[in-house]
């Protein structure tokens, strides 16, 4: 019964890892198209079904905790999922931010075309899909592979922090659209470290290895 109730879990978990995953590609393709009606999806649809899951799920893995009082590996994973919960709401948090600034950025004049920006959210999008198949997979290996894609993602965010900083002081006039480009590259950035932090949970949970800070790049 214990394993049933585990089971039920992850399906649920994986459920709600792909309607953030989705909230993110919307918001990114609600700016690059200038789709409006998609970036007032996202915030006013899917954040309000994200965060309904999120407690749904904090309630049934507490209610599993409280009547299996399970322990070891199975403990583990419980925990686990809780704590991958709590990430999944914060991703879903940034693609509403990133949805508000492209609301605001699809009515002006673009600074400049977007190109890192968009290579960003394909890098994050693809660990989102990686870190739930190595979850599915109980494979450590897979998931430290998805922490070392973490420094492509900072490396852009980066580059168009230089990049922006050239055009504000060429011309202030671009200044409030390169801040809310800045602010999307930020969200996107902190996606990337929040799949970072389940991977490493997802390391830790198969093999008790600790991988935070970095540690994974010495193994």
């Amino acid at each position: 019964m214990l394993h049933d109730k585990i089971d039920e879990l992850k399906h649920d978990i994986i459920a709600y890892a792909n309607h953030v995953k989705i909230m993110l590609v919307k918001s990114m393709e609600g700016l690059l198209t200038g789709n409006g009606q998609l970036l007032n999806e996202v915030i006013d649809t899917d954040e309000p079904d994200a965060n309904g899951r999120e407690l749904s799920l904090d309630d049934q893995c507490m209610a599993v905790i409280a009547r299996y009082e399970p322990r070891a590996v199975d403990l583990r994973m419980v925990l686990m999922i809780l704590k991958m919960n709590n990430d999944l709401e914060r991703i879903g948090d940034h693609a509403v931010n990133i949805s508000e600034s492209a609301l605001y950025l699809i009515q002006h004049d673009p600074v400049k075309p977007l190109v890192d920006l968009p290579r960003m959210s394909e890098i994050v999008v693809s660990m989102m899909d990686r870190c739930v198949a190595s979850f599915l997979n109980k494979d450590a290996k897979a998931a430290d592979e998805v922490c070392l894609e973490d420094d492509k993602v900072d490396q852009l965010r980066d580059q168009i922090l230089r990049e922006l900083i050239t055009y504000m002081s060429s011309d202030p006039s671009t200044i409030k659209r390169s801040i809310h480009l800045l602010r999307i590259a930020s969200n996107i950035e902190r996606v990337a470290d929040l799949v970072t932090n389940i991977c490493e949970d997802i390391i830790f949970t198969v093999e008790g290895r600790v991988a935070k800070h970095h540690l994974y790049q010495d193994q």
